[in-house]
């Protein structure tokens, strides 16, 4: 099979289309799996209602973040590359994955393993941040080369 950046970019959609419909799964269940896992537990229902408020503004800046992805490979697929609509859609996604760090490191002082999760999107949004610098860098210097020639 011949592997080309046409592909890569239909199956880098298709991954951000699958999170899509997994989020989508996730907002319309967490009302039951909150009154499960509070059950489950033992727990008041203020712990489930905990649980849904974490997910629900958790989910917020995820839906922002799986637009932000789609929106640039939209830009990558038409050769846009190094332009900077692409660096202010990785500095809202890296913004979002802040967020969902915090909102996780918030949330972990009930349910402790959202702590790991806090840790997880705390290190994506700054490999985020890192690319949209140098995507930054690369536009400043073509800038300049376009100047001198």
């Amino acid at each position: 099979m011949n592997w080309t950046k046409d592909k890569s970019i239909t199956l880098s959609r298709v991954g951000v289309a699958v999170f899509a419909a997994l989020l989508l799964a996730l907002d319309i269940s967490c009302y039951w799996i909150a009154q499960w896992y509070a059950r489950w537990r033992f727990y008041h229902f203020q712990y489930g209602a905990l649980l849904m408020l974490s997910v629900y503004l958790g989910s917020v800046f995820g839906w922002i973040c799986l637009w932000q992805l789609w929106k640039l490979l939209g830009n990558i697929r038409r050769g846009e590359v190094f332009v900077l609509e692409n660096v202010r859609r990785m500095r809202r996604i890296s913004w979002c994955c802040l967020w969902a760090a915090l909102i996780c490191l918030v949330s972990a002082a009930y349910y402790l393993p959202f702590g790991f999760v806090a840790i997880a999107a705390g290190f994506m949004a700054l490999i985020v941040r890192i690319v949209k610098n140098a995507f930054q860098q690369a536009i400043d210097m073509k800038e300049e080369l376009d100047y001198t020639v």
